[in-house]
């Protein structure tokens, strides 16, 4: 028997909206206010999902129970795949000393803390999120930062940050295909209204960044650098998106923003230089010797053969990501081995009802095991290659192996947990009563509309994910109170970017790549202010386009 959701059932949708909210309600409270473990924020957040669905919206317990087991596999492949090959390179390179001589070998292209995360978070995570996404750049660069010697709390934080403009045309333009895909609009429309969106915030986001660890102060004193990399970012943005496609929008992007800032630095460094990897709250506390004047750059003492060693497991890792993430190898690998198991009793049995949708339909539950074309597969082979690289036995490298997964073991069950609930949430419809609830606010829908994509993407830790889950009903809404289709539905992935910073998939990512278990809490307490600032700004770049410009809403020109 299917079984229909039902998006107010109190028949008062914000009674209704409020029984809805409850699992995010626990699970972040539990973790931001209560400071609970990761695992238990979610397995609690989790509870309280499967009792609402069933109570409230009337999901059959047994629909309920397997939607959660969907969402958990889905957490340990892809997403757990990923996360447990990263933290495995990163330990072969630790142990090697290799991973020593990549942090002090950046030391050449700068020695300044401030101009090393903005290479690292912002320029090398975006051509991660371009090519792989799904946690990956938060992955790399996070271990990456923690090696630097930056804190704990600064290392998963900014690079929560960082990872936001790049996100809407990730793993190759995942998210906009998808799009694309649920509301009919065309492919290249909505490619070129995110591109008319996202870059604004391409510049924005590396000078957010650098206030965000600095200070305003000490983001004055380095802010040629900073613009170059956010102009050298957005134009390419602009430009790939409007006149070629989402596919290799963030790969090119942060390619040139990536070489522009390294040559700029060849012929331009601060004055002052930071030595601190603690932030602007350092140099508050009296922490160490902060800024010194001197050179941005240093002779960091290993010849050319031990940086390009030191490099070579990266490099293999950037190589295998970006073919890793091009279809036609996926589609390769898929043909070579992958297994598809519908869910039984869940499988075209939910279905999706207007006004979400212009017409009912079935929603799919088949758990796809891509385990050739997954993208921590091509992280797991370049693991590998670069550990026989560096000398290390089948044995050593079993053993590191077995620690890797010894040591992020709660981080797993977290995952999985947080992914249960998020499928919980869309399967049983409680986050489309949310969305509907945003869905009615009339004159401002441009501005909750765009939050509408936030909340996909807090809830679901994926920008894909939310225009799946929230694109549809972004069309019906803006027809029905006669918005453009494509920039609500563009919108949603914008706003969905910025979402991406406090989802607990990604937290939970960034707490494991800097080896910070159990702080998941305060790392959701610094991201989220920045989180609901930066989508309230595009939000009113929304407004600005449906009401003020709406020129700038119609897809001419391309």
């Amino acid at each position: 028997m299917s079984w229909s959701q039902v998006y107010d059932p109190m028949n008062n949708i914000w009674l209704s909206t409020l029984f809805a909210s409850l699992p995010v309600l626990v699970m972040l409270g539990g973790l931001g206010i209560f400071h609970m473990k990761a695992h238990r924020a979610a397995l609690a957040g989790l509870a309280t999902a499967l009792a609402v669905a069933v109570a409230v919206f009337g999901m059959p317990v047994a629909m309920a129970g397997k939607t959660a087991l969907l969402g958990a596999a889905y957490g340990l492949l892809p997403i757990g795949w990923i996360v447990i090959n990263i933290i495995f390179l990163y330990h072969l390179t630790e142990q090697r000393g290799q991973f020593k001589i990549l942090q002090e070998s950046i030391t050449g292209i700068t020695n300044d803390r401030r101009l090393q995360l903005l290479l690292i978070a912002f320029c090398f995570g975006a051509f991660f999120e371009g090519a792989a996404g799904f946690g990956t750049p938060v992955a790399v660069t996070g271990a990456m930062l923690i090696g630097l010697g930056f804190t704990p709390l600064a290392a998963s934080g900014l690079s929560l940050i960082a990872n936001t403009a790049p996100v809407a045309y990730g793993a190759l333009g995942t998210p906009v295909l998808a799009l694309a895909a649920v509301t009919g609009l065309p492919l290249l429309d909505l490619s070129a209204m995110i591109g008319r969106q996202l870059p604004f915030f391409s510049v924005l986001v590396p000078f957010w960044l650098i206030v965000a660890f600095a200070g305003w102060r000490g983001m004055i004193q380095i802010w040629p650098a900073i613009l170059v990399a956010g102009v050298s970012f957005a134009v390419p943005q602009y430009l790939v998106s409007n006149y070629h496609g989402p596919w290799l929008v963030d790969v090119a992007a942060a390619i040139v923003s990536l070489v522009s800032v390294t040559l700029f630095l060849k012929v331009w460094h601060p004055k002052a230089i930071w030595h601190t990897a603690g932030g602007a709250s350092a140099l508050t506390q009296g922490v160490g010797a902060a800024v010194v004047q001197g050179e941005a750059r240093r002779n960091h003492g290993y010849s050319a053969a031990e940086v390009r060693r030191a490099w070579t497991p990266w490099a293999i890792l950037s190589i295998l990501v970006f073919l890793w993430g091009i279809p036609e190898v996926k589609a390769f690998l898929d043909g070579v081995s992958i297994f598809k198991f519908p869910i039984d009793g869940l499988h075209n049995m939910v279905m999706r009802v207007p006004p979400v949708v212009a017409k009912a339909h079935p929603e799919a539950a088949v758990y796809t095991l891509n385990w050739l074309s997954a993208t921590g597969t091509g992280i797991f082979i370049a693991a590998v290659i670069s550990g026989l690289l560096m000398g290390y036995s089948p044995v050593e490298m079993v053993k590191t192996y077995g620690r890797t997964l010894y040591a992020i073991r709660n981080s797993l069950l977290t995952i999985s947990a947080m992914l249960a609930l998020g499928y919980t949430t869309r399967y049983s419809g409680l986050d489309t009563t949310l969305g509907l609830a945003f869905a009615n606010s009339g004159f401002l829908y441009p501005f909750f509309g765009t939050f509408l994509g936030w909340l996909g993407v807090a809830l679901t830790g994926s920008d894909t994910a939310s225009n799946v889950l929230f694109g549809s009903l972004q069309k019906v809404s803006s027809e029905q109170l006669g918005l453009p289709p494509t920039l609500m539905a563009a919108a949603n992935s914008s706003g969905g970017v910025m979402g991406k910073m406090i989802d607990a998939q990604s937290i939970v990512v960034a707490a494991v790549a800097t080896k910070w278990h159990g702080h998941e809490g305060k790392i959701l307490r610094f991201v989220i202010w920045h989180s609901l600032a930066l989508t309230a700004l595009v939000g009113l770049l929304v407004m600005a386009q449906a009401y003020l410009w709406p020129f700038t809403a119609m897809v001419i020109g391309r």
